[in-house]
């Protein structure tokens, strides 16, 4: 990978999300998309703090996580010292991986820091030559069809307790939409301390280029590197994508 700045290695956005909770509702269609894979290898790609590699390990899945962010990695590893966890881009999956995997996932908006086509067909070309036949791939990133035909720019902010009493940490997520599907993302990481001289302060921001695909986009790329587009899903909980929905949620079968 070579010594590649690392975008989130000073944002510790996802110590923000309830794990716990968020687990238990997407367990059922974790369990319902992979659990039909021809071998218990899976890769879980873009696998950050590792997550949903830990919940599927104690499934029964040989889990790999892949992620490009160092920070990201040896967070997994702290928490899971035994996991398997490999530090590589999406777009190297080819030469990375051993072959003969029998699933695979990415979840998360991860795929959005793809921002080219290339990019993009490579991932998939090289997911697809590592997967065995029948392999299912579970795909999920927001829904950039009504994020782009809206606009927006903005997400919800998430407000969670701080490191001392009376001080909570905010994570504030602002998008510049710069044309042809793609954007400024700019996460910050806030320290919100009331009543102090200084009551809210930067402790980390930065600026991440992402593509926002939309749904043909990504169905034509499927199918083009050889899989088969199942279902289409609008959230991880299994409510039927429709433009107005939350997320993307794709899962495919390597043919």
């Amino acid at each position: 990978m070579g010594a590649e700045p690392d975008p989130y290695g000073r944002i510790a956005y996802r110590g923000l999300i309830a794990w716990p909770e968020r687990l238990q509702r997407e367990a059922p269609l974790l369990e319902r998309a992979l659990g039909t894979a021809p071998a218990p290898q899976l890769l879980d790609l873009g696998c950050g703090s590792g997550e949903h590699t830990r919940f599927l390990t104690a499934l029964g899945f040989a889990v790999t996580g892949v992620d490009a962010s160092p920070s990201q990695l040896a967070a997994a590893r702290r928490a899971d010292p035994e996991g398997r966890y490999l530090q590589a881009s999406l777009t190297e999956l080819g030469s990375a991986i051993e072959a003969q995997q029998g699933g695979a996932l990415c979840l998360g908006n991860t795929l959005p820091h793809l921002c080219e086509e290339g990019e993009v067909r490579g991932f998939f070309s090289g997911l697809a030559d590592v997967l065995l036949p029948g392999a299912p791939f579970l795909l999920q990133l927001l829904n950039y069809d009504r994020i782009l035909e809206r606009g927006e720019r903005t997400f919800p902010l998430v407000v969670r307790p701080g490191e001392a009493e009376g001080e909570s940490t905010v994570f504030l997520r602002l998008m510049t939409h710069l044309g042809e599907g793609r954007l400024r993302f700019t996460p910050a990481y806030l320290r919100y301390r009331p009543g102090s001289d200084q009551p809210l302060e930067v402790v980390a921001a930065h600026d991440v280029p992402l593509r926002g695909w939309r749904r043909a986009e990504l169905e034509g790329f499927l199918a083009e590197s050889g899989f088969a587009v199942g279902e289409v899903l609008g959230t991880m909980t299994g409510e039927p994508w429709s433009p107005t929905s939350s997320d993307l949620v794709i899962l495919a079968r390597r043919r």
